[in-house]
């Protein structure tokens, strides 16, 4: 719980990604919550697209990841995961 408190703070929810400094960018794009706030903020405020890249596919990497190893997980666990309730 404390992480993803921790994790809310750190989304660019009340305030905009382009004040982060450059050499902090890719460290704070492995929030994957950036990319979905920084979205919503361009589709409803409209204005110049201000994605920042090499964040973009990090993050998409790590999702990437984290849906194959909890496929991967569930495939292993769904044969006696009934068995276990």
């Amino acid at each position: 719980p404390f992480i993803v408190q921790f994790g809310l703070y750190v989304s660019p929810v009340g305030f905009s990604s382009n004040v982060i400094p450059e050499q902090w960018r890719l460290l704070y794009s492995l929030n994957p919550m950036v990319g979905v706030i920084d979205g919503f903020r361009w589709c409803i405020l409209g204005g110049e697209s201000s994605i920042y890249w090499p964040g973009f596919a990090l993050s998409l990497a790590i999702v990437a990841f984290l849906l194959w190893l909890g496929v991967s997980r569930f495939r292993k666990m769904e044969k006696t995961f009934a068995d276990l309730i």
